[in-house]
């Protein structure tokens, strides 16, 4: 891997155009309804509203990534150990600090399905413990988003 491959597979700016459309289900988890600035893409995220609050016509970055490893390989490290460190992610701050450090709010899911649609516009399911996340765009945003792959979702305001 160079050193500078980054693990993220997908990022952009969304503005939230509605929150809990369909009514709230849960006291702690609301459901996003959001369009991105540069790909025109649809997201719709189910978050934690006591951990990230968030208001309709909010803007926030999102990042989806394969690993929160930042860039790849350092220099000198091999491809070995670079795979045993992987995920490492400890709460207590120890260890290794990597993209979530950029970040206020971070998710651990899994892609769980995607669908064909048009040959042009796809969507991509994911879940992360539960909450949901519909991406809904352009195949083309999303050609390195890969089905049954584990990844981490990363969002700042």
């Amino acid at each position: 891997m160079a050193s500078n491959a980054s693990n993220i597979v997908f990022d952009d700016i969304f503005t939230i155009e509605d929150i809990d459309k369909e009514g709230k289900k849960f006291d702690r988890v609301s459901r996003l309804h959001a369009r991105s600035k540069n790909y025109d893409m649809h997201l719709t995220l189910d978050y934690n509203v006591e951990l990230f609050p968030l208001q309709k016509d909010q803007s926030f970055a999102l990042a989806l990534a394969s690993s929160l490893v930042k860039g790849g390989a350092p220099s000198g490290t091999s491809a070995e150990e670079e795979e045993k460190d992987k995920d490492v992610w400890r709460p207590d701050g120890k260890g290794k600090r990597g993209l979530e450090e950029d970040y206020d709010y971070v998710m651990y899911g899994k892609v769980y399905k995607f669908d064909g649609g048009t040959a042009e516009m796809v969507t991509v399911y994911a879940s992360f413990g539960g909450l949901l996340m519909s991406l809904y765009g352009s195949f083309r945003h999303m050609t390195s988003i890969v089905l049954g792959d584990p990844v981490y979702l990363l969002m700042r305001k």
